[in-house]
């Protein structure tokens, strides 16, 4: 089985590093033309250039800023993309009852509202093309909330019940909606809750992140190159009936059928 998606555009949101990075650079090496949005234009340049031959652009935006979704919002209404992958950096942990409401305001502008107008502005392109692949990196809190993260396992919680909403409406055009659910996957955002946590609890670095992983079955961290793949395949021909789902990937953490 080949995956070949040659002939698609993408867009990947969050893509200067991490998971948004791996998204890119597997759907670049099955033929797809990316463009990559982040904030950071020297991060995005560098990755950019690691990527297989194609047609690749960056776009500089925050999703967490109005103005700035919005001229993106602009650019997908004039170009079209067949694949969107709504991929935002976490909120700030901490629990819940310690969340002020700007928290959770700034948490579903990145999140919920940025990917809503984004996705508005990409189906009729693909409902144009009868074809349409809708992605969104979410979070294994998903399915049992993590303690610790209580702004994120809200808005994590929303984005699913949105997706799958969505799902049911969009399929009829070629159109599939799907979350992916990373658990704990070696990126900066990872390696700052385990800094954050060895700080708290006093312990050393290294300590806290072999307790980590000691709560993974597989015992070990997830490499974002695999939600990469999981991302390529869902994107593809292979992925066309599967819709409106959350897949963990997370080597068996997640404590939930």
């Amino acid at each position: 089985m080949k995956i070949d998606l040659s002939g698609k555009s993408a867009l990947v949101c969050g893509a200067s590093q991490g998971i948004g990075e791996a998204c890119a650079q597997s759907l670049a090496a099955c033929g797809a033309n990316v463009t990559l949005v982040a904030r950071s234009e020297q991060k995005l340049k560098e990755v950019v250039k690691t990527l297989p031959s194609g047609n690749h652009q960056i776009f500089l935006a925050d999703l967490s800023n109005k103005q700035q979704v919005q001229k993106l919002v602009d650019h997908i209404s004039k170009t079209g993309f067949d694949i969107l992958i709504n991929n935002t950096g976490g909120p700030q942990p901490g629990p819940i009852t310690d969340a002020s409401l700007e928290e959770f305001e700034n948490g579903i502008q990145a999140h919920l509202f940025a990917s809503h107008q984004l996705v508005q502005a990409s189906i009729p392109t693909m409902k144009a093309k009868g074809f349409g692949r809708i992605i969104n990196i979410i979070s294994t809190s998903v399915k049992i909330p993590i303690p610790g993260l209580g702004v994120s396992n809200t808005i994590r919680g929303a984005m699913a019940s949105w997706a799958k909403s969505m799902s049911n409406e969009l399929a009829q055009h070629g159109i599939t909606v799907n979350n992916i659910l990373p658990g704990l996957i070696e990126t900066p955002r990872l390696m700052s809750l385990i800094e954050q946590t060895a700080k708290q609890q006093e312990l050393d670095i290294d300590v806290v992140s072999e307790n980590f992983k000691s709560t993974v079955p597989s015992g070990r961290f997830g490499q974002p190159s695999e939600i990469g793949n999981m991302v390529a395949f869902l994107a593809s021909e292979y992925g066309a009936y599967i819709n409106g789902t959350s897949i963990p990937v997370d080597g068996g953490r997640t404590g939930a059928i």
